[in-house]
């Protein structure tokens, strides 16, 4: 199926109404882009359409007039078919049953450019959002996907706050329009082609997020969170490596920038969660009260099976699997880990690449 030309005025239709998609949608009716943004709740369609404000999220903000809220129900086959972007913005853990959901409406039709921004791992089946793509859409869609990921908050972005992201795809076309699509002066896109390697370091970080939360928590200052986020870019890199994707990736903006963002900002979901666990709340009333999604609660589980199949050392990851999952206690875990013998600080394992090859092969770019 050939994909959508890049063209001045896009039609974009937005799954999902939270933080990161009305940011987005924002950004997009802003650069004069026809914006459709798709939520489960009738009231805030109804809300946004009325007033141009979201109800749930980033309420004081005024969004572009260019934005047409749609919903609670699944988008038309009509209104679908006729977009030219479909940019997916909801949690990792319903991309499946949304591309099940929209899958009919792709057949048969010129197929609109796919942009996904969620970030994390599915928890049952371990699989990447490009697998999820494979298995619900087909090969062929799945090589075209584009993935955005990078350090970007939705406050700065609907601020105009200069912004970077990666923009990548197995198809180099894709991504270029993908960025075509994104780039303004404010927030600039870089493409790659490495889209295992990014999607890894845009859920993992979430874990190390976590973790940097929890040093806090505990009183340790910024000797510890440096020491935490170099490490964690390393473990990161290793599981990366062993998964099969490039060691470079890891040093990109998809990789050390968003880890470096989501460590060092109190206002990061993942953070907080940790900053309560180390200062003594349990994971059940964080959860309850936190008001949106951390996805690196889920993705530590998905990433604690990920490690043990690939055979290799995680032990900040493994850390925060046992305080979230194992009933560990937070000061007692950390200790531990700071009580570990000396050790080579870069060790990138010597064998890699099987579950990228089993994801390429599915695709069938790998015999």
């Amino acid at each position: 199926m050939p994909p959508v030309q890049a063209c001045d005025r896009s039609k974009v239709l937005v799954f999902g109404a939270g933080n990161f998609g009305s940011c987005l949608a924002d950004h997009l009716g802003d650069s004069l882009h026809n914006v459709f943004m798709w939520s489960r709740s009738a009231d805030v369609v109804s809300h946004f359409n009325q007033y141009h404000r979201n109800s749930e999220v980033l309420q004081d903000h005024v969004f572009a007039e260019s934005i047409t809220a749609v919903g609670p129900e699944f988008p038309s086959a009509e209104l679908i078919q006729d977009m030219d972007v479909l940019l997916f913005a909801i949690p990792t853990e319903g991309v499946r049953a949304t591309l099940t959901a929209l899958k009919p409406t792709l057949e048969g039709r010129k197929l609109p450019l796919l942009i996904f921004v969620n970030k994390g791992i599915e928890i049952k089946t371990r699989a990447l959002t490009l697998e999820i793509i494979a298995d619900t859409c087909g090969p062929e869609i799945a090589k075209v996907a584009t993935f955005i990921s990078g350090p970007s908050f939705a406050k700065e972005i609907v601020k105009r706050q200069p912004t970077s992201v990666s923009v990548v795809s197995l198809s180099t076309e894709h991504a270029q329009l993908a960025s075509q699509l994104f780039h303004q002066p404010w927030f600039r896109c870089y493409t790659g082609d490495d889209p295992i390697g990014v999607e890894l370091a845009g859920a993992l970080k979430n874990v190390y997020a976590i973790a940097a939360g929890i040093a806090a928590g505990l009183g340790y200052e910024n000797n510890a969170r440096a020491m935490l986020i170099t490490r964690g870019l390393a473990e990161m890199t290793r599981i990366g490596t062993a998964y099969g994707a490039s060691p470079l990736t890891f040093l990109t903006l998809a990789g050390v920038g968003d880890l470096f963002l989501t460590c060092s900002s109190p206002t990061s979901r993942n953070y907080t969660v940790g900053y309560r666990l180390g200062q003594g709340e349990k994971l059940d009333h964080i959860i309850q009260t936190l008001g949106s999604v951390a996805e690196g609660v889920t993705t530590a589980k998905g990433l604690k099976a990920i490690v043990d199949e690939l055979g290799i050392k995680a032990q900040l990851a493994t850390g925060i699997y046992d305080v979230l999952y194992g009933g560990r206690d937070v000061a007692e875990r950390a200790n531990e880990l700071l009580a570990l013998p000396p050790n080579r600080e870069l060790d990138l394992p010597e064998e890699s690449g099987k579950p990228a090859k089993r994801l390429l092969k599915k695709l069938g770019l790998e015999e």
